[in-house]
């Protein structure tokens, strides 16, 4: 190599560190806000440079046409982003389900900040949320990340910017496949609510000198809480592999 190909060289890896690093800031468990910045901006470099040796022939690149590196990088980024908004919305559906919960067991108000989103929230959602990220990882579920941004190759060559409509059909089906799995995961928790709070309606007529709401509010939370720990093992198990099948989807396979 002489010292005419290493702009070129230079471009092309950082044409790679713009599409893996806009997946890495969104894909799952690897995005997180609770993750330091420094950690993944790290990761993206790394796994750049274990792309570049079957990505770089991909990319066509010329130094020297400045206009088209910079269409070429947006294009790239456009990739990064319609693809790792795929993995957080299958996320938020954690943060739906734990607001859902929070909501049926009477801790609607109790609100925290959620280290993964970086933003407030209700305390079951963060509490779903970092269970999910360490299932993720224990799962090895994180090696299908990798695996996905390999597959973005395949799916979107470099300087195949992506139809605008694909790309809004895809967020609004991600988005809606989030929100159903979280009413999925705390339908349990519904049927609770409904049922509850018809026995306490029966309850209060049945005894008008009763002070429900005294009565309610123990009992529901102790009642909630003995629900979770019966079915959080299920609903976990119902998350981990929504989020492999969409990873899947992402790999091409």
């Amino acid at each position: 190599m002489t010292v005419e190909f290493l702009p070129n060289e230079v471009a092309a890896y950082l044409l790679i560190l713009a599409r893996v690093g806009a997946l890495v800031m969104l894909l799952p468990a690897l995005g997180e806000e609770n993750v330091s910045p420094r950690f993944r901006l790290t990761i993206a470099v790394l796994l750049a440079f274990v792309f570049w040796p079957f990505a770089r022939p991909l990319y066509v690149v010329d130094a020297d046409n400045p206009a088209g590196l910079i269409g070429l990088a947006i294009s790239e980024i456009a990739v990064g982003l319609a693809l790792g908004l795929v993995g957080r919305f299958v996320m938020s559906a954690l943060s739906v389900a734990g607001n859902v919960i929070a909501n049926q067991l009477g801790l609607g108000f109790v609100m925290t900040v959620d280290p993964t989103q970086g933003q407030q929230g209700a305390i079951m959602g963060a509490f779903l949320t970092l269970t999910g990220v360490a299932l993720i990882f224990a799962t090895d579920l994180h090696h299908l990340v990798i695996q996905a941004i390999a597959g973005s190759y395949e799916a979107f060559r470099p300087g195949a910017f992506p139809e605008t409509g694909d790309a809004a059909k895809l967020a609004i089906d991600s988005a809606a496949s989030a929100f159903r799995i979280g009413v999925q995961l705390s339908a349990p928790f519904l049927v609770f609510g409904l049922i509850f709070n018809l026995g306490l309606g029966v309850l209060s007529r049945l005894m008008p000198q009763l002070q429900v709401f005294f009565v309610a509010a123990p009992l529901s939370l102790i009642a909630g809480f003995a629900l979770l720990a019966l079915v959080l093992g299920v609903l976990m198990g119902v998350f981990i592999e929504s989020v492999g099948d969409t990873l899947r989807m992402l790999t091409g396979r």
